[in-house]
């Protein structure tokens, strides 16, 4: 396991080493002046020792300049503690620090020493190997913070792409239940209106009445348990926000006029001929892609095309280069509940730059086998 997997670890490891650096110094001292633990270099040995353990509550500076000082006065001994401080600086991107501090004590060696010429070889060779190996545990350090970085903002975006597909859900879900629901049950409300008249009818009528209303009370359940489903869950439907049903376009087109977008809007085929369902994600579309337009393309000139078909209803809406508003900073999720939207109906979604600086918006929604001719889901 990597010392960035297990910080704690590496902490104990570090104090143990100042530690034993810190012991090595005192007792050398002592070795030297014949026993004498109480000396200054052993002073000045604990004193690099505690800062470098206490780094975390100094001031980066402290350790190393403390460490530095002590070695250009009492050399050899405390070169140890003061090769940890400078690994600290390069391993946090201070190199020019380190090796500031590197020469400080070669000058200082220099003034002090007579013979520097073996010091000043080895200090110098083991500075350049103590900074290059910092360097590179600094640069090991910033690629995993960065490699976590990414990581987080990736499953942040997953996590806020499928908040926006499961919001388009509910809103599909909440449109359907305002289309559907209330048709269905003006169904089954009359026709047990009617089957309570049974003996005003014929046997055949009052059948017929009968299978109708058992007929219209199952899709009542059979759409409850669809709302469910999109809702994510498996008990009845609470509604979601309000939605527009069955809005015409050209109701976003005279608000875009009245904001002063210059749209063009070219319509194929009648909206009564298309499915219910299509006609709602017509209305989500071009909304979404006027929006688009005048927060990102102000004054651009926008075309609208919409052929209701059958067999397909086709949207598409192009719009020029333009200038982008002063609040265009947007989530960036309104095309991926379009996006969830179409495909739950088995079509397809583009969107995308077209040359020229000209950006599209394209949806094809195939009609489904189980269309009739007036355009209701059976």
């Amino acid at each position: 396991m990597s010392w960035t997997a297990n910080p704690s670890r590496v902490a104990y490891g570090r104090h143990g080493l100042v530690l034993l650096l810190t012991f090595a110094a005192v007792q050398y001292g002592a070795v030297s002046t014949d026993g004498g633990y109480v000396s200054v270099s052993s002073t000045a040995a604990v004193l690099c020792g505690l800062a470098l353990l206490a780094r975390s509550r100094l001031h980066w500076s402290v350790a190393p300049l403390l460490a530095a000082a002590a070695t250009g006065l009492f050399g050899w001994p405390l070169l140890p503690l003061l090769l940890l401080a400078l690994f600290d600086l390069a391993a946090r991107r201070r190199t020019v620090v380190a090796m500031g501090c590197g020469a400080a004590v070669l000058v200082t060696e220099a003034m002090l020493s007579s013979a520097t010429s073996s010091f000043t070889l080895r200090f110098s060779l083991l500075l350049l190997i103590v900074v290059g190996v910092g360097q590179w545990v600094g640069k090991r350090r910033e690629v995993k913070v960065l490699n976590a970085q990414v990581e987080h903002l990736l499953i942040e975006r997953e996590l806020r792409e499928e908040a926006a597909r499961a919001a388009e859900r509910s809103r599909i879900a909440a449109e359907m239940h305002d289309v559907l629901a209330h048709r269905l049950s003006l169904i089954a409300l009359h026709t047990g209106v009617l089957s309570a008249t049974t003996g005003t009818l014929p046997e055949v009528v009052a059948e017929r009445l009968a299978l109708l209303r058992t007929a219209s009370t199952e899709a009542l359940g059979d759409l409850r348990d669809i709302l469910g489903a999109l809702h994510g869950r498996q008990d009845s439907v609470e509604r979601a926000a309000p939605a527009p049903v069955l809005r015409e376009v050209g109701e976003l087109v005279e608000e875009g006029h009245t904001a002063g977008q210059q749209i063009e809007m070219n319509v194929e085929g009648q909206p009564s001929q298309a499915p219910t369902v299509h006609r709602l994600a017509v209305y989500r579309l071009v909304q979404e892609a006027l929006t688009n337009a005048r927060k990102h393309a102000g004054g651009a000139p926008v075309t609208v095309r919409i052929d209701y078909g059958p067999p397909v209803t086709v949207v598409e809406v192009t719009n020029g280069p333009g200038s982008a508003a002063a609040d265009t900073a947007g989530s960036g999720f309104g095309l991926v509940g379009l996006r969830e939207r179409v495909t739950a109906l088995g079509g397809r979604l583009q969107t995308g730059p077209d040359g020229a600086g000209t950006w599209r918006l394209a949806a094809r929604i195939p009609y489904s086998a189980d269309i009739e001719q007036n355009g209701v889901r059976t």
